[in-house]
């Protein structure tokens, strides 16, 4: 099949050699004749000229006359029929094409057409797998907005029913408080991700002591982890780094409450942050939570995913919040690990270029 290819492209370019040399021998005979005519005699420059360029006339001529017989148009459209008809697919939003015409017909890449048909491949390869995260990510908000909404819905319509008790009208109140604020932080976390995820996203970075940054965030949610008695254990080495302080205070605040939601009563967590060599800081945050098994750590940084329902009922949570810490990390070039097993824990472990004084 190569060598048949090899044989074409030869004939044709011998082809075009072909009609390049009569075009400019009609055009040397036609000025010879003409200057003989008009008893002209030009210089050999000039003749060289006028020949050149009537000589590349007509073979532009030849070259038109040839493209629009009818057999070659035919048969250009047929050839090119299967990739227009990809485009206009694409273009539809199916980027299930059909290109077999050219690999069963057209094989080995030195054709013309093999770059286009392969980048027109992948290029729809590409779409569609965006095509199938866009679906995804709508099923997934969709999902999550429902389940707020109908528990608004239906505890606001049982507060119509004037037999209700004050303790039942108040917890039926303070279900929709809570849903309504669930609604909330998942809009704020979805416009957080969007907007991190933008290639415009600008952010400033400053030198700040990180280690009472991260005393602050620990004191700052005291009562989650003092109403579950859970036991904190605090070793912060004195380290500055260079970042954008709200957003790495996200980042602790994300972590800590996990590990606090997933961290039994009188259970207990670590927070450590170190030296590390190479200029280099970690930061470790260890609890003695239910853990996590190989398949969720495989994932657990994609948007909306969940592991078990059972457990997202018992825990709540929208799943955006360790993708929202994954790209915050990743901006600032530092590197996330997540060590877990079930029913032993989980300690995850972020690594940051350090700012010395």
């Amino acid at each position: 099949m190569k060598l048949m290819e090899m044989t074409k492209q030869i004939s044709g370019l011998l082809a075009l050699l072909l009609t390049l040399m009569l075009s400019w021998s009609c055009a040397y005979w036609f000025t010879s004749w003409l200057f003989e005519a008009i008893h002209y005699v030009p210089s050999d420059y000039v003749s060289l000229l006028i020949n050149s360029l009537l000589g590349l006339f007509l073979f532009g001529f030849c070259m038109a006359i040839i493209a629009n017989i009818k057999w070659v148009k035919n048969r250009q459209e047929k050839f090119l029929h299967p990739i227009i008809q990809a485009m206009k697919m694409m273009a539809e939003g199916n980027f299930n094409i059909d290109l077999s015409y050219y690999g069963n017909q057209h094989q080995g890449r030195g054709h013309p057409y093999s770059r286009i048909v392969e980048s027109i491949r992948d290029m729809a390869g590409k779409l569609s797998a965006m095509e199938e995260m866009r679906q995804e990510f709508i099923s997934n908000v969709s999902h999550e907005i429902q389940s707020p909404l109908t528990s608004i819905s239906g505890f606001a319509h049982a507060l119509k029913n004037e037999e209700l008790s004050p303790d039942e009208r108040k917890h039926y109140l303070e279900i929709i408080e809570m849903e309504s604020s669930r609604l909330s932080k998942l809009s704020e976390n979805l416009l957080k991700l969007t907007s991190l995820e933008s290639d415009k996203f600008l952010f400033d970075q400053q030198s700040y002591r990180l280690d009472r940054q991260l005393r602050r965030s620990i004191l700052a949610i005291e009562p989650q982890w003092a109403e579950k008695q859970i036991n904190m254990d605090i070793s912060l080495e004195e380290l500055t780094v260079t970042a954008n302080k709200d957003l790495m205070e996200q980042v602790w605040m994300n972590l800590l409450h996990n590990s606090i939601k997933f961290t039994p009563r009188e259970g207990s967590i670590r927070i450590e942050a170190l030296k590390a060599p190479d200029n280099h800081l970690i930061v470790k945050i260890q609890d003695t939570g239910i853990g996590m098994d190989k398949e969720t750590l495989m994932h657990i940084f994609e948007r909306f995913y969940k592991a078990d329902p059972s457990r997202n009922r018992n825990f709540g949570g929208s799943g955006l919040g360790l993708s929202i810490v994954k790209k915050i990390v990743d901006l600032h070039s530092g590197v996330i690990q997540v060590q877990s097993e079930p029913g032993k824990g989980t300690e995850v472990t972020i690594t940051l270029k350090q700012t010395f004084d």
